[in-house]
């Protein structure tokens, strides 16, 4: 093995290493590609090669030069805009009005209150794309109810985090705009691919909640202090789907019918969400300021992340790491298809450890090139990849949405019912990802049919 190759493989298991020190990761990052730039340049004059990009500490002025490039990325400018629009809506009351109506014309049904999370978590997904907060939401209006009505703590539990992670694949998502900027891929394609996938969950979802109920009613019971859905119930129903509705088509609408680029459908997203809670009588001072400040936290988290990111990834491809890494890949004895079985194997793996922006900022831009040039679409592989990553909010010890759902939760319910709730959810999640596979077209047709590529 070449003295570079062996700094490649270092720094690596130094990485994985400091994972478990719980040291914020943006500092690992960031740490570790000052010191091994160190180490690189002391290696390049002692080997005399000239392979070793950062030749000399003047040159670490490449690694500010390419994070400047990046942050000032107009694709990024959407991320502070789509959080703004998620935690503005979270604070407008739409969800609390859904729920309210979903129950009314779905609660008599058997499962029916566990299928109003599951259709609520998708119309969130779309409107709002925050993990942590469609997860609370969803978990403070529907597990007290569901709990009142008897029904299994598993199912409960298991299907509020899974709904809520929904939102981190249904377009508009700040996880496929950063995958989109980190491999300068279109964000509408990547916002279209993901849209039959994400929707697909949903009705996963919502298919495993019917069977189930009816095959154990035990823990599904049908409500019996709710009234009869009526008319005047599905009526209700439709006027509580038409704010966010608009608001879906407001964004993706712009985007599908070429009105708009995904950055200027973030502003117009976070416009109608100030609409939303005004016309809600929601929007003051107080809740325009906190959701600022959140907006602020959530884009400062990623960006620190991001820049830390950039410049470890730099220094890994300075040191030769992605055509080591490349090779390594390669030379697996699978086959093409084998081999991306495995790189969505390593990321689901390590998704019970790491949160999907780590995975992403550092794993997808070094397995992107190698996958590109066994002759698979991008655009697919990233939709596959992204699929894989939402799993990562439900498997422990890291799962994010277990987390945020066991701080909400009332004190009955232990984490040994979520661990045991979301274990189906991850199964179907993993069947998506098989279908994704041997059906490409689930991701490619949509973007084929709006803009006539993939």
């Amino acid at each position: 093995m070449e003295p570079f190759q062996i700094l490649v493989t270092l720094y690596l298991v130094t990485f994985i290493a400091l994972l478990f020190t719980g040291f914020p990761i943006a500092w690992i990052l960031g740490g570790l590609s000052i010191a091994f730039t160190g180490i690189g340049i002391v290696l390049a004059h002692s080997f005399d090669v000239d392979t070793f990009l950062l030749n000399d500490w003047s040159d670490f002025a490449i690694i500010s030069d390419r994070i400047w490039a990046q942050v000032g990325n107009w694709v990024l400018v959407a991320l502070p805009m789509f959080i703004f629009m998620g935690q503005m809506l979270d604070r407008s009351g739409i969800a609390e009005i859904m729920m309210n109506n979903f129950v009314r014309a779905f609660g008599r049904v058997r499962g029916g209150l566990a299928l109003t999370v599951v259709l609520i978590g998708v119309l969130l997904a779309a409107s709002t794309g925050i993990v942590g907060a469609s997860v609370v939401l969803l978990a403070m209006m529907s597990i007290p109810i569901m709990e009142q009505h008897r029904y299994s703590k598993e199912l409960a539990t298991g299907v509020v985090a899974a709904s809520g992670t929904l939102g981190i694949l249904i377009p508009p998502s700040i996880m496929l705009v950063l995958m989109a900027d980190q491999l300068s891929l279109s964000v509408g394609d990547l916002f279209m691919g993901a849209m039959i996938p994400g929707v697909g969950l949903g009705l996963f979802y919502a298919a495993y909640v019917v069977v189930l109920a009816n095959l154990k009613p035990k823990m599904a019971p049908i409500p019996t202090d709710i009234p009869p859905m009526d008319i005047k119930a599905v009526l209700a129903v439709i006027w509580a789907i038409v704010p966010a509705a608009g608001l879906i088509l407001a964004v993706l609408g712009t985007i599908f019918f070429g009105v708009a680029t995904p950055t200027e459908a973030s502003g117009v997203g976070a416009f109608g969400a100030l609409l939303l809670a005004a016309a809600n009588r929601k929007l003051n001072l107080k809740v325009l300021r906190e959701a600022c400040i959140e907006t602020m936290h959530t884009t400062c988290f990623i960006f620190g992340i991001f820049i830390g990111a950039t410049a470890f990834s730099l220094v890994m491809r300075s040191l030769g790491g992605d055509e080591f890494i490349g090779e390594l890949l390669k030379s697996l004895p699978f086959g093409p298809s084998g081999v991306v079985v495995f790189i969505l194997l390593v990321a689901f793996l390590l998704g019970f450890f790491l949160d999907w922006l780590e995975i992403t900022l550092i794993m997808l831009p070094l397995v992107a090139p190698v996958v590109k040039s066994l002759g698979f679409d991008l655009t697919w592989f990233v939709v596959i990849f992204a699929v894989t990553l939402q799993t990562s909010f439900l498997t422990p010890p890291v799962g994010f949405s277990l987390f945020y759902l066991k701080g909400v939760c009332p004190p009955s319910i232990t984490i040994g019912h979520i661990y045991r709730g979301v274990i189906p959810f991850v199964l179907l999640q993993l069947s998506m990802i098989v279908a994704c596979f041997y059906w490409q077209d689930l991701i490619l047709w949509l973007p084929k049919q709006v803009y006539g590529g993939g």
